[in-house]
């Protein structure tokens, strides 16, 4: 049958001779449940002390295994998230959108480029590239766009001001 299947004959009866771990794993748990915080390698450096031969990598695949990962907290962006349901805007001005970009001189300096879009039009009233775009060179390229266009800013019609942010 093993010469049919073009198999050998050892790979046909070979057993699995793993060690019996559910003593190992039974301890490891017990650490996890009493160490919540600790990862697979800190546990891995309990467990040597505690006399057991163990390495890092068979300490990770039983971690794996129980289930036991730590938990990360999720990291909240506060600049991206949504404050409340935002209404398409309906003329020109009532809704712009900020953004940043970085670029790379050829001699290696950086530089940002300032770009604000209004969302009705989708035309860019301000376009700003400078090696330093300071709070005051951004507040003063709104101005200027502003008194150009005769109309306030949309933020002081009190109406929501979006703003993204990329990197």
């Amino acid at each position: 049958a093993c010469r049919l299947f073009m198999m050998n004959r050892g790979t046909f009866y070979y057993r699995s001779q793993a060690k019996d771990l559910s003593a190992l794993k039974m301890r490891l748990r017990d650490i996890a449940m009493t160490r919540v915080r600790f990862g697979y390698r800190r546990l891995t450096v309990m467990l040597r002390r505690e006399g057991w031969t163990v390495g890092k990598r068979r300490v990770y695949r039983l971690y794996s295994e129980l289930g036991l990962q730590m938990r990360t907290k999720k990291r909240k962006k506060l600049a991206s998230m949504q404050r409340g349901p935002v209404e398409t805007a309906q003329a020109p001005n009532q809704r712009w959108s900020m953004d940043f970009v970085t670029d790379r001189l050829e001699n290696g300096r950086y530089f940002r480029t300032l770009t604000v879009v209004d969302q009705y039009t989708r035309e860019c009233p301000v376009l700003e590239a400078a090696e330093s775009l300071t709070a005051s060179k951004v507040v003063y390229a709104l101005d200027r766009v502003a008194a150009e266009r005769g109309q306030r800013k949309p933020n002081q019609n009190r109406e929501p001001f979006t703003i993204a942010y990329s990197t």
